[in-house]
C-alpha cells in the first residue's frame, strides 16, 4: 500500500513516516520544510519517495497523490501563534492546504484519508458542577490577573475536571482551533460528496524524540526540555496545576496507522481522541523533566496566555473501541526517555 504522508518530515509526521516504513507501506512524503517548523533540512529515510512542495500548490499536491492509496495529512501551521497576525498564514496553511489536499484526492479518486486534528477544538475541557456536566465560558482577564485560574459555574461555585470525549460541544478559542476544526469540516464535507472515509484524529498533548526547540510555536514539554538543554529552569505558568494528557509520539504514530487501517472498513467521516488517558499537571511535566536530566527545578511564575485553556483531559475510549489502538509508553518511560533525547534544530520564525 502506498501512503501518502504530508508534512511527513516533521515531528509527528516523521514518526509516522517510521512506523509505516516498519510495517512495509510504501511511503511518499509531501513537505515544504518550511523555516518556522524546521531549523534546518531534516534527514529523510532513503526508503522514501521525497517530495518538497507546499500543500496550498495544487499542481504539486495532484503529482504527489500519483499512485497513492491513502493519505495521512499532518501538514499544518501548529501552536497557539505569537499574536492575530499569524492568523492569515494559520488559515491559508490549515484550511486552504486541506482543501487543495482534498481537492486533489476527489480529483485522483482517492477514497481514504487520516488527518491531524487537535483538542483544541474542545476549548475548556469537560467539568462537573453543582448541576451536572457544564463547560465553563472562557476565563476572565480580571480573574487570571488575581491569580483564580480554576473556572466555576455559574454560581460561582467550584468545577470539577472530568475526561472529555468526542461527543462533547465544540468550542474553539482561538484561530488554530478554528482552522483545525475547519479540517475536521472540509473532511467531512469531502467524505459526503465522494464517498470517502475520514479520520480526523484529536492529538492531545504529545511528546518524545525529535520536538523542535525553542520555538513560539512549540508544546509545553518541547519549552520545558528546551529551557533544561539552555541549563535554564523551566518557566510554569499559571500556579503548574494545568490538568493535560501527555501522549507520546510512538503511540500517535500507531493511532495513525491502526486509523488508516480503520478507513479501508468503515464509512464517512469520525472524529478520534489521541491521548493516554491519564490526568498530569503541566507542574509534574517539569518536575519529572527536570529530575530525569539532572537540571534545575521549574520556576512557577503564575504568568498567563489568555489563549490557554485551564484543564483538558481525553477520553479515548473511542479510538480503543473502534479501531484498536491503546498507548503503550508509560508516563514515567516517556518521560525519563524525553529527558535526555534530542530534539531539532531550533526552528526559525517566518
Amino acid at each position: 500500500m502506498r501512503v501518502l504522508v504530508t508534512g511527513g518530515a516533521g515531528f509527528i509526521g516523521s514518526a509516522i513516516v517510521a512506523a509505516a516504513l516498519d510495517r512495509g507501506h510504501d511511503v511518499r512524503v509531501l513537505d515544504s520544510l518550511r523555516d518556522d517548523v524546521h531549523g534546518g533540512d531534516p534527514a529523510i529515510d532513503p526508503r522514501v519517495d521525497f517530495r518538497r512542495g507546499d500543500v496550498r500548490d495544487d499542481a504539486i499536491v495532484r503529482e504527489a497523490l500519483e499512485g497513492v492509496d491513502v493519505v495521512c495529512h499532518q501538514a499544518a501551521k501548529v501552536g497557539l501563534g505569537v499574536d492575530f497576525s499569524d492568523a492569515p498564514d494559520y488559515v491559508s496553511s490549515n484550511e486552504l492546504g486541506t482543501a487543495v489536499l482534498l481537492a486533489g484526492m476527489a480529483a485522483a479518486g482517492i477514497r481514504r484519508l487520516v488527518q491531524a486534528s487537535s483538542m483544541v477544538v474542545y476549548g475548556e475541557g469537560a467539568y462537573i458542577g453543582s448541576h451536572g456536566a457544564t463547560r465553563p465560558a472562557a476565563r476572565r482577564v480580571e480573574d487570571l490577573d488575581a491569580g483564580r485560574f480554576d473556572p466555576l459555574d455559574d454560581d460561582g461555585g467550584p468545577l470539577a475536571p472530568a475526561l472529555i470525549d468526542e461527543d462533547a460541544p465544540l468550542d474553539p478559542r482561538n484561530v488554530y482551533a478554528l482552522s483545525k476544526l475547519s479540517q475536521e469540516y472540509l473532511a467531512s464535507s469531502w467524505s459526503r460528496s465522494t464517498g470517502g472515509v475520514a479520520a480526523s484524529l484529536r492529538y492531545h498533548n504529545v511528546y518524545g524524540p525529535g520536538m523542535p526547540q525553542n520555538t513560539p510555536y512549540a508544546g509545553v514539554a518541547s519549552l520545558f526540555r528546551s529551557a533544561l538543554e539552555r541549563e535554564e529552569a523551566p518557566r510554569v505558568f499559571e500556579d503548574g496545576r494545568q490538568r493535560r494528557d501527555f501522549v507520546h509520539v510512538r503511540d500517535v504514530a500507531a493511532a495513525n496507522l491502526a486509523a488508516i487501517d480503520w478507513t479501508e472498513r468503515a464509512e464517512g467521516s469520525r472524529a478520534f481522541n489521541v491521548g493516554s488517558g491519564i490526568v498530569h499537571t503541566i507542574g509534574e511535566i517539569a518536575e519529572r523533566l527536570s529530575e530525569h536530566s539532572g537540571g534545575r527545578r521549574p520556576v512557577v511564575t503564575g504568568e498567563y496566555r489568555l489563549g490557554d485553556v485551564r484543564h483538558i483531559t481525553a477520553s479515548s475510549e473511542r479510538l480503543k473501541t473502534e479501531i484498536g489502538w491503546a498507548p503503550l509508553v508509560s508516563f514515567e518511560d516517556g518521560m525519563r526517555e524525553f529527558a535526555t533525547a534530542p530534539l531539532r534544530a531550533a526552528a526559525r520564525r517566518a
